[in-house]
């Protein structure tokens, strides 16, 4: 064994090269709701681009409702073209792509109700765990009341909520340093 070749070697992540990825939640645009490109790049303490990058995202579909066992309630229908969840690697310049729709919003404890949102999860070479987060759609009324997002000190709440350019959300991940984005605890 050569020490010199892994002594800087972390442990994992290791995708096995038929770990399925798939970007496309709506079924090839057949999916209800409004559609949504969500990109972004995942950058490191020093902001250089993190590459192959595990992304994963999972939603609620344009109705409100998950496509999860535990979600049961048949008052919001499950959209059967909406995948619900979706995975990728990020490329040479840390960056991923998703196709989408804007979930709807969903319920919580005690009537309330969250703010249309994507839940999001990075794996990569150094991270001992998955890193989760959740992006918010910008000028989205009901992001004054969700009750998670109002758990995040007020001066990082921006950090949640994408950015719109053109017709697509962008979501940047920091995953340490400045400006790093809120994480919540696994």
């Amino acid at each position: 064994m050569n020490p010199a070749a892994t002594a800087s070697q972390t442990l994992g992540p290791f995708f096995n090269h038929a770990l399925p990825l798939d970007s496309d939640l709506t079924g090839g645009g057949k999916a209800d709701g409004a559609a949504v490109t969500l990109t972004g790049q995942v950058t490191d303490v020093n902001a250089r681009p993190v590459r192959d990058a595990l992304v994963e995202i999972w939603q609620a579909n344009a109705a409100g409702r998950y496509r999860h066992p535990l979600d049961t309630d048949g008052s919001r229908p499950l959209d059967p073209h909406f995948a619900g969840c979706g995975r990728t690697l990020t490329d040479a310049d840390g960056c991923y792509r998703f196709t989408t729709v804007k979930p709807g919003a969903v319920p919580f404890e005690g009537n309330r109700w969250q703010a249309p949102h994507i839940l999001l999860a990075v794996f990569g070479a150094g991270l001992m765990r998955r890193m989760t987060t959740r992006i918010y759609f910008p000028d989205e009324t009901m992001n004054g009341t969700d009750p998670i997002l109002a758990l995040v000190p007020e001066a990082r709440r921006r950090l949640l909520v994408g950015a719109v350019r053109g017709d697509t959300l962008v979501f940047d991940i920091r995953l340490r340093g400045r400006d790093e984005t809120p994480f919540f605890g696994n």
